[in-house]
């Protein structure tokens, strides 16, 4: 963040959690779709006294399944992905599919951070088996019943969601084969800090393989002190490089960030004030932990 950004954002730690647990707890309790656009119907303001609130104006049910599916496709899900599992846990939120880059194995253990309403779960639910288990971290109370429901209606005895943080994660030490996540450690006003939760949760050898927004070139500074826009994945992203750094700091080997230019086309919708394709881009972001730490 630039000098003159430092001075415009003036957006406390505490402030940002607030703003994104009310955000994606009003998206899983008005069952909106596809929030990191704010024509979605999502607004988040902030008071004289620094309260956050957040709204998402309700709409019609099928229009937001049908959306979700088309944004689903666009990040590059099949339609038997969108078949295999039950109607209610694609909101459409995300910007790739990382169970694809995880190369997810039959008895792997995996951990999904921020797992919203559990559709990325209950694929990685699918392809570690029975003898497998899927963890879902929310920090959003929720989202984590909604997924809880969820899990229910698609009958998945192999996963379970822990309300937690993502920056403090309810896992224990060297437990954990892979992590996914789709589009929220932008979210978060403490980068670091998750990554080095990421290493320690897992084993010796454990692989990292998510999807996230990095910029591509300097956002506007108001961008980086709105909390809507923040928000909406589009004013809290790190760089290549700055992930890079937190990787290397973290511990992780084999690191390697892979921006997709193809997002721009989507990407440049999430926001009524910028145009977001001008500075962020999805990419997938992998890494492994070393098998001697």
């Amino acid at each position: 963040m630039s000098d003159e950004t430092a001075e415009t954002a003036d957006i406390s730690a505490s402030q940002q959690r607030r703003a994104v647990r009310e955000r994606y707890g009003a998206i899983a309790e008005e069952g909106s779709t596809g929030c990191c656009e704010p024509a979605s119907g999502c607004e988040t303001t902030q008071t004289d006294d620094e309260t956050d609130t957040n709204t998402c104006t309700d709409t019609d049910t099928n229009t937001d399944t049908d959306t979700a599916a088309e944004t689903a496709t666009q990040l590059g899900y099949e339609s038997s992905d969108l078949d295999a599992v039950e109607s209610g846990a694609n909101l459409g939120l995300g910007c790739g599919n990382p169970t694809a880059i995880g190369s997810l194995a039959a008895g792997q253990t995996v951990l999904d951070l921020g797992s919203g309403a559990g559709f990325d779960c209950f694929l990685a639910a699918q392809a570690v088996g029975q003898r497998g288990q899927v963890i879902g971290v929310d920090m959003t109370p929720a989202m984590v019943e909604k997924a809880r429901e969820n899990a229910r209606a698609n009958e998945t005895g192999n996963v379970e969601f822990r309300l937690g943080e993502i920056e403090q994660l309810p896992v224990a030490d060297e437990t954990v084969d892979v992590i996914i996540s789709n589009c929220v450690i932008n979210l978060s006003p403490a980068k670091q800090q998750v990554f080095d939760e990421a290493f320690r949760v897992l084993r010796p050898g454990g692989r990292l393989a998510i999807s996230d927004i990095v910029l591509s070139a300097d956002p506007p500074a108001a961008a980086q002190a709105d909390l809507d826009t923040i928000t909406s994945c589009a004013g809290d992203a790190a760089t290549v490089d700055g992930l890079e750094t937190m990787l290397a700091e973290a511990g992780f080997v084999d690191r390697e960030i892979e921006p997709k230019d193809e997002s721009r086309e989507f990407i440049r919708e999430w926001s009524d004030a910028y145009d977001v394709s001008e500075y962020a881009v999805s990419a997938t972001i992998e890494a492994r932990k070393p098998t001697e730490t």
